[in-house]
């Protein structure tokens, strides 16, 4: 069995071993600096193309030919920046500058929201407890009036 390959056996309930079912966390990837790039690149190239010293050096820095172009494409268009590691997932959404004013006037709208309602249910409970009681409306506001 190759020693890559290779799980190591475990103890189970009965007695027996044999491998694990638990998954084994994959290794983290190397990230190489823009300056590790760039070496590696210049040795690359100072070995004639097709010799053997090419390869050793690719197996020795565990990298493949695509990623020796990849970085010479990258260096010829001078983005020595985009030699670095780049982060993965989705490039993060800069904050809006006015979502936390927005969060203060809807929360600002929402309390007087919930005052205007109970003010409401005052007055109509008012009224109600006026007509029960026979007694006179007091003349409507001018607010009242225009609805």
């Amino acid at each position: 069995m190759d020693r890559n390959t290779h799980i190591p056996p475990t103890a189970r309930g009965d007695g027996s071993t044999g491998p694990t079912p638990e998954v084994q966390p994959a290794g983290d990837r190397p990230t190489r600096t823009a300056a590790d790039k760039l070496r590696i690149l210049q040795e690359y190239e100072t070995y004639p193309p097709g010799s053997p010293e090419r390869g050793a050096l690719m197996r020795r820095e565990g990298i493949y030919t695509s990623q020796i172009s990849k970085w010479r494409k990258q260096r010829d268009r001078g983005a020595l920046d985009r030699l670095a590691p780049q982060p993965r997932g989705p490039k993060p959404t800069p904050p809006n500058p006015l979502a936390d004013e927005v969060a203060r006037l809807r929360a600002e709208h929402a309390r007087l929201q919930a005052r205007l309602d109970q003010a409401e249910l005052v007055i109509d409970v008012q009224k109600k407890i006026a007509q029960l009681l026979g007694t006179e409306r007091p003349a409507p506001l001018e607010t009242e009036q225009l609805c």
